[in-house]
This record gives C-alpha cells, sequence and structure tokens, in this order.
C-alpha cells in the first residue's frame, strides 16, 4: 500500500506562495445531502447531492516584518482571492495533484496565543465557486 509524508507542502494564496510560513493547509469539499424520499421509498430514506462547497484550512507562523506574512494577508481582508494547493512543491502530476479555486478571506487573526506559545494564525477560509482538482 502506498504511504505519504505530508515533508514539502505547497500553499500560494492570491498568486504568492506562502510555504515557508505554513505548518498545514487542508482542502476539504463536501456536497449538501438534500432528502427527496416519499411515500414510494418503502420507508427508506433516499438522498440526492445539492450544491456543493468547500473550505481551505490553513496554520500560519506569523511574521510582522515588511513584506512577511501579516503584510500579504491583510490587504486581502473581505476579497476573493484564488488558492493553490499541491502535497508537495514540485510541479503538479499524477502523483501531486494541486487543488485550485477561490477563497474569501473572511476574518484574519494576527495575534493568537498565550505565554510561551509560537505566534500562530490558525484560520479557516470558505470556497467561492468550484474547486477543482488538475495534475498537470
Amino acid at each position: 500500500m502506498p504511504k505519504m509524508v505530508l515533508l514539502a507542502q505547497y500553499l500560494s494564496i492570491n498568486g504568492t506562495a506562502l510555504s515557508s510560513y505554513t505548518k498545514k493547509a487542508e482542502v476539504s469539499v463536501e456536497v449538501e445531502d438534500k432528502d427527496v424520499t416519499t411515500f414510494a421509498s418503502a420507508g427508506w430514506k433516499e438522498v440526492l447531492g445539492g450544491l456543493k462547497s468547500g473550505e481551505l484550512a490553513c496554520d500560519f507562523l506569523q511574521d510582522f516584518a515588511a513584506s512577511q506574512l501579516d503584510a500579504i494577508m491583510w490587504p486581502l481582508l473581505g476579497q476573493v482571492v484564488p488558492f493553490e494547493v499541491r502535497p508537495d512543491q514540485g510541479v503538479a502530476s499524477p502523483t501531486n495533484p494541486k487543488f485550485t479555486g477561490n477563497i474569501l478571506i473572511k476574518g484574519w487573526n494576527p495575534i493568537e496565543g498565550s505565554v510561551g506559545d509560537e505566534a500562530t494564525v490558525g484560520l479557516t477560509f470558505p470556497t467561492s465557486g468550484a474547486v477543482t482538482r488538475a495534475v498537470a
């Protein structure tokens, strides 16, 4: 059985590679289930797929230096911007697919943590429109 350890994941938001700040990038997609059960269903629930949605969850190590993470993300607040995630920083391929789409930067937590914690930012951004998977 093939196995993989994520060692060099790639993340880009709004065309800027953010892998050097990223501890986690997680793409999730789902489809609403719509109940279409009728009396003819013989007591069994029937469902169809409805609207699709997705999220991009990220954990970053914060950096307030000029032109670094906070300076990149802060101006994007409230905007819909493109993203790309790959399991590895190499080019997209059948063994390194890329997932792309658009996300709404609906929040930014510039300061998180307690005494002694590393300065991190953890957020989940909703997708806007389709999320695509490509191998080239």
